[in-house]
């Protein structure tokens, strides 16, 4: 008879990584490629966070559940040295990358062809011209400065202390007032303030004219590429640069408790109960306040960082809704018809008193829209013939009597919406699929209240105060635990910067 045989022994992990969006599998990929070995652990069935494609509607029709279109995706200093296009990742771009059209007819859009740009803005082709020259003299020194963890003084001075002004007069101005300063027609000064409401800056907010700047001049550049089969060909991407180092993922491994000893982070345990160690370091691709009031003993965290995290700003709800279409969309506009993305925002006045509305906690009477026509670049999205279309709005986070109520009738509101820039669309649904905050929140646990990009955007908490102050480099008060989601420096944005930086301030101590 043979002996039983021994046990296996399981090697305790150098790093454990908590949560598989983008920050997370990239945090986990740069501490691989440093020679650790690393376990990602996802609460969730499948990977990817926000960067995930389901069959929502209707089978054969493929739909991103959060991010759709990726402008840092090919030009991200997070992403290039990963080659992920080498790693199976395909690329798709639309000949418009950004169209903003409005009931009166008009609509300006924004291409990475200068000339089809200067087409659509006319009278402002000349100053939009100058400054998409300028950014694309200094795109990725730009990136490298902004995305790099404060306060990148290296990445700063290549970036030039012209350069730094330049963009800190941007920075200084609200929306409206760089975009009345900056051109002379409605349709042109509407786009930086609508793309600036992919957050939840305002129009009118002070200092908040660099999200929407931002945003254009990369579609300038970069575009709006979507990835082919879906955002979660990305996820794919990350998972296959994990693995070829050795990297393991886990799913289904939900983290209820960081266990600290001696001021260390030294093990998770999960819902099970199973505790799980590491060897030197844990990052967290968390909401900051999940990781310091519910995961962290309380003990751990100082009072301060504890009462900030119970007041934390979190950005607007979304509201969003994806379409299974028998044909591409009517619109009236040609732009429209051939743009990855379309923002619905009729003029600076109304962004404006969508903004009004929205924080007040009503749902807005003429909803502003993000509208993703991912199946125009990437016919793998629909079956021949057919289409997908994908769009949000920007709502409150909860309503008097629940949303419940409320979703049918906010979705016959916004299929309204783009009923009058493109007569018809209706008539072309076969099915939809709906998503409030809370329905978002309850997919990725990491998007509370449906705020898609880990906390406000406004400027008060940004750079030295996201998450909160003087803990801006992803780091915290326990040692070997590491902040690494968009919840730290830079924030929103599909774009790995977070979990890059936490990985290196890892690294940096280890």
């Amino acid at each position: 008879m043979l002996p039983p045989p021994e046990p296996a022994v399981t090697r305790t992990p150098d790093a454990l990584v908590l949560g598989a969006g983008p920050n997370g599998l990239v945090a986990a990929v740069n501490l691989a490629r440093a020679g650790l070995s690393v376990l990602v652990l996802e609460a969730e069935p499948t990977p990817g966070g926000a960067v995930r494609t389901r069959e929502t509607t209707l089978p054969g029709f493929h739909h991103d559940l959060g991010a759709a279109f990726f402008p840092f995706g090919q030009v991200s200093p997070a992403f290039v040295p990963l080659d992920l296009p080498g790693a199976g990742l395909v690329w798709r771009h639309s000949p418009i990358d950004s169209a903003h059209p409005a009931p009166d007819g008009t609509c300006a859009s924004i291409s990475r062809d200068a000339a089809l740009t200067a087409a659509s803005l006319g009278p402002d082709a000349a100053p939009w011209q100058r400054i998409a020259t300028w950014h694309a003299r200094t795109r990725d020194r730009m990136l490298d400065a902004l995305l790099s963890t404060l306060p990148a003084l290296g990445p700063m001075l290549r970036f030039g202390p012209l350069n730094l002004l330049r963009l800190a007069q941007v920075a200084l101005s609200s929306g409206r007032g760089f975009a009345t300063r900056t051109f002379r027609t409605e349709a042109a000064r509407r786009m930086l303030p609508g793309l600036a409401l992919h957050t939840d800056v305002g129009p009118d907010d002070p200092c908040g004219a660099i999200v929407g700047f931002m945003l254009a001049v990369l579609a300038s550049s970069a575009g709006f590429p979507v990835p082919e089969g879906g955002a979660g060909s990305i996820t794919r991407a990350l998972i296959h640069r994990l693995e070829e180092k050795g990297g393991t993922l886990r799913c289904n491994a939900r983290v209820t408790e960081i266990l600290v000893r001696q001021n260390r982070a030294v093990a998770v345990r999960l819902a099970t109960g199973e505790e799980i160690p590491a060897g030197r370091a844990i990052i967290a691709d968390l909401a900051a306040p999940t990781l310091f009031l519910d995961l962290l003993p309380e003990p751990h965290v100082p009072d301060r960082i504890r009462r900030a995290m119970r007041r934390f700003p979190h950005g607007f709800g979304t509201f969003k809704i994806d379409w299974a279409l028998d044909a591409a969309v009517p619109w009236r506009h040609e732009d429209a018809a051939r743009a990855a993305v379309i923002h619905a925002g009729d003029s600076l006045d109304d962004l404006s008193t969508f903004t009004r509305q929205v924080r007040s906690g009503a749902l807005p009477d003429n909803p502003y829209l993000v509208i993703g026509q991912q199946s125009v670049p990437d016919p793998t999205r629909a079956p021949p013939g057919r289409h997908t279309l994908w769009a949000y709005s920007r709502v409150p986070s909860s309503l008097a009597g629940g949303w419940q109520a409320s979703r049918e009738a906010f979705a016959d509101r916004i299929e309204q919406r783009i009923e009058q820039l493109a007569p018809g669309f209706r008539s072309h649904i076969l099915a939809r699929a709906l998503w409030s905050p809370p329905d978002l929140q309850a997919i990725n646990a990491n998007l509370i209240g449906g705020d898609l990009g880990g906390g406000s955007a406004d400027i008060r908490h940004q750079l030295f105060f996201r998450p909160v102050f003087p803990w801006f480099r992803h780091r915290t008060p326990v040692r070997g635990l590491y902040l690494g989601s968009s919840y730290a420096h830079p924030g929103a944005g599909v774009h790995g910067a977070c979990g890059r930086n936490a990985a290196l301030a890892a690294l940096h101590d280890l």
